[in-house]
Parts: structure tokens; sequence; C-alpha cells
């Protein structure tokens, strides 16, 4: 149960309802339906002005949020490449050549469904090795055609099946992060909605990294992170505190560099709206990148990602006296 759409329901939906009607008969600026709206915004205020981690991630799982073929539909011109030139094509993970805002890029991105049929097709939006392959050669692509990567992440986590074990899923993976650790041009990932593990971090070792506000980042989601430490996935919301998964605490960690942020009760309230902040955000980085030297891109961005984390060592003596 998604704890973001059960808060949706009743009063909130029966203000909607009421204000659209109103729209509907041609009531707009009338004393009625200018206190609805102030008692919508208010009732908006109170249900998600101040949300736990917990409710990030159910934001971040809200079936109507936007998806990655929503933020296309936004693009100039979008011509998709399919096939890892190995086994298969990949439904979970689209890519191809690309024109945002007038400037040509290669655009890779997770794509979840709309509904149960594109879910199973679409995999959930987790990608198995085929996958990540395509994305290995659609980076080298770039990089020999001196175009920019722009990326959408938005996964649970990468394709846990037999099938991709046996297929060599962690090396997949390992080869998307050494091509994007080597690629000539800028990279600039967004974080949409999940950013689930390895399967996340596949295609967001990047120059810039953005963040929707509502928007989780972890090693591990929630449940299997419960799962793992505790044996019972039912402390998700534990766990999701724990896992200091939030835009604010990745920003305030230096692993994400921009939040763009969202509207009150979550993207999907004003999808439009918020498909052209995140776009424009994406281009004023890309901006801002791409008069900079091949060699100083991938030292830069090699110093980025060395900067994350902290470790203290401590003497023989010192931890021998500290145990009990």
């Amino acid at each position: 149960m998604n704890v973001i759409v059960e808060r949706e329901k009743g009063p909130l939906t029966e203000l909607g309802d009421r204000i659209e009607t109103l729209r509907a008969r041609g009531m707009g600026g009338s004393s009625e339906l200018e206190i609805l709206e102030e008692k919508y915004r208010a009732l908006l205020s109170d249900l998600f002005g101040h949300l736990t981690p917990w409710e990030r991630v159910n934001m971040a799982r809200h079936p109507k949020r936007p998806t990655a073929s929503d933020y296309l539909a936004a693009f100039d011109r979008f011509d998709e490449l399919h096939g890892d030139r190995h086994f298969r094509d990949d439904p979970a993970l689209i890519g191809g050549f690309a024109k945002l805002r007038g400037r040509r890029i290669v655009f890779l991105a997770q794509q979840r469904g709309r509904d149960t049929k594109e879910n199973i097709r679409r995999n959930f939006g987790m990608v198995s090795p085929e996958g990540y392959r395509k994305a290995k050669r659609l980076m080298e692509l770039a990089s020999r055609f001196g175009l920019p990567i722009v990326t959408l992440v938005d996964t649970s986590g990468a394709d846990p099946g037999i099938a991709s074990e046996e297929h060599a899923q962690s090396e997949a993976i390992a080869a998307c992060l050494a091509a994007l650790a080597k690629v000539n041009v800028p990279v600039v990932a967004t974080i949409i909605g999940e950013g689930g593990s390895g399967g996340a971090l596949a295609i967001a070792l990047a120059d810039t990294v953005i963040m929707a506000e509502n928007s989780v980042y972890s090693v591990a989601s929630p449940e299997g992170c419960a799962a793992i430490l505790w044996g019972d996935s039912a402390r998700a919301s534990e766990a999701a505190d724990r896992l200091k998964l939030t835009s604010d605490d990745l920003a305030g960690f230096g692993i994400v560099d921009r939040i763009v942020a969202e509207p009150l009760g979550g993207a999907h309230r004003d999808a439009p709206g918020f498909i052209a902040s995140v776009l424009d955000t994406i281009d004023a980085e890309l901006r801002a990148l791409e008069h900079r030297p091949p060699v100083e891109l991938r030292d830069a961005r090699y110093r980025k990602f060395r900067r994350i984390g902290a470790w203290e060592t401590q003497s023989r003596e010192h931890a021998t006296a500290a145990l009990p």
C-alpha cells in the first residue's frame, strides 16, 4: 500500500472534484471557487508539507509520478537505438540520440510502466545485463561523436533474476561505471524517482548529479535493508530513516549537486511544469560543462566520486583498549 496514494483519498479528492466542477461550469474567479482553492492548498500543506523519509519513498513510487517517457515527450527530438549487439534489446532501458533545448545529446533512461502490462514488458524499470551493455555502447558512441550524455534514473535496482546473474549482471554494471569514468564528454544524471543500488549508479556516475526533491537514492531499498538488518521487511520505515536517502540528506553529503523543487503534493500534481524545471536545470548544467576540456572533465569526475565518504583509522593499541 502506498501511503501517499491513501492520503490523497477522501477530503483532498472531494475538494479537487468540486473545484474542477466549478471550473467546468465557467465559475473561475468566483468567491466560492477561491475559498475552495484556499482550503485545497491548506490541506495539501497539512498532508504533504513535511514528509518523512518513508513518505518520500512512497512519493517516489507514486503511480502517477512522471516517468522517463514523459520527459522525452518534452524533448525536441528522440531517435531510439536498440540492442546490445550481443543478445537482445532490453525495454527497461531506453536510449538513443536526442535533441534537448536545441542541443544534440545521447540520452539514457530507466523506464517503468504505467500499468501492469507495460510494467511487465519494462520489467518494472529493473535493467538486465543486456540493457546495461546497450547503455555502455551508447556511452562510447557519445564519447566518439563528442555528444553530452544525459541520463534519467528511476529504478528500484538492477534485475535480480537468475538469468541476469547468469548473463553477468555485476560485470555489465561495472563496465558501465568504467565507461562513464572514461568518456570525454559532459555527463549529467538526474534521479527522477527511485535510485536503487548499483542498478541506478550504473548510469549516474556523472559530472553533475541532479535530484528531484521527492526522489530517493540509496544503496538498497528500505524493505531490503530492513530484511537484511533485522530480518523483518515490515520495518522499512525505520530503515528509510537510517539510510539517509532523501535529496536533502544526499546534498548534505555532497553526493548530489542540485535539487529540483517539486509542487506541493508531488511532481504528478503539475507534471508539465515540473518536467520543464528539470530540463531547464539539465540544460543549465550542460552549458556550464560544455567548454571544459576532456582531461579536466575526467579528472574532476574522478575527484568528485573519490571525495564521497569518510573513514577513521585507529592504532592497534587504541582499538584494543576500546574492547570490553
